[in-house]
């Protein structure tokens, strides 16, 4: 139960929460610990660290009987978990690029605007009907990622920010990616017999292959070697985030699962809030507060 008279969590939504709570500590550790690494570099670093780590948690959790890839999957299934790992590669080079331009209080909230493009994506693509609970729950949890960007001035003050400042376009450039590989990700799952180990592993190996193109060059000197006994660790961090959350895309919808997971933001500001002091703390700690009336309402639904 999430409290007196309130519905228990169904599954799907307990293994989003739970992701979001490790990704928001993953994201505020990075800023902390790994902004100075060129961006590249350190998505593959960690890209590559997450599938080593993620290779154990999936030959521990993985599902008996269940082959690691089903004789059954057509040239289009191959192509959409292609098309899922180069969009989440992309999303995640353009968003850490964002993250170690911009504050993680003000780069954050919009980098996870994602839910605000995955609802229209799997209404029109995958034909998902939520009920009207979980509609407003999608809708109060994306208005929470806003409120944690807001700093005054009209409606659409932040969107007219953002316009001008690189780190908050990157940051837009990277929710709409990640959009994309959300719902690239519940449809494969959905539309395959892939089970979420195997989709999870394919799409690491799929980032991994976009970034390390692009990282190489700006090794030398990019002082990675120093950086690797916490890498490493961060990548388990990560990786468990990962296994959390395509499990969660296994159980509900990504219209559900998206705005859930990417309270991630707001567990982020308000890290970045008590521990360094940044601008904006009561406003984003109200986003904290919507974000879960948000999770209550999708739980209801």
């Amino acid at each position: 139960m999430l409290g007196p008279g309130l519905p228990a969590l169904p599954a799907g939504v307990a293994l989003a929460v739970t992701a979001a709570l490790v990704f928001g500590g993953y994201l505020f550790a990075y800023k902390q610990a790994f902004a100075g690494l060129p961006a590249t570099v350190y998505v593959a670093a960690n890209e590559l660290g997450a599938l080593g780590w993620y290779a154990v948690i999936a030959a521990v959790t993985w599902p008996a009987g269940e082959p690691l890839l089903p004789a059954t999957l057509a040239a289009g299934d191959w192509l959409l978990v292609a098309g899922v790992g180069a969009a989440a590669g992309a999303a995640s080079l353009v968003s850490v690029r964002a993250f170690k331009l911009g504050e993680i209080s003000y780069v954050a909230p919009l980098n996870k605007l994602v839910p605000v493009f995955v609802l229209p994506l799997e209404l029109l693509l995958l034909g998902e009907r939520l009920g009207p609970p979980a509609v407003a729950g999608v809708l109060v949890a994306t208005l929470a990622i806003y409120v944690a960007n807001y700093e005054g001035g009209g409606v659409l003050a932040p969107f007219r920010r953002a316009a001008g400042y690189t780190p908050a376009r990157l940051a837009l450039a990277g929710a709409v990616l990640f959009a994309v590989a959300d719902v690239g990700t519940r449809a494969a799952l959905t539309t395959t017999d892939l089970v979420p180990q195997a989709l999870a592993l394919a799409t690491l190996v799929g980032v991994s292959l976009v970034a390390l193109p692009v990282a190489l060059p700006r090794l030398a000197g990019s002082g990675l070697r120093a950086s690797v006994p916490g890498l490493v660790g961060l990548s388990g961090v990560f990786a468990v985030g990962i296994h959390l959350t395509v499990l969660a895309f296994d159980a509900a919808p990504a219209s559900i699962v998206s705005p859930v997971v990417n309270t991630q933001a707001v567990v982020a500001v308000v890290l970045g809030g008590l521990l360094l002091r940044e601008r904006g703390f009561g406003r984003r700690l109200l986003a904290a507060l919507l974000a879960v009336g948000g999770v209550a309402l999708i739980a209801a639904g």
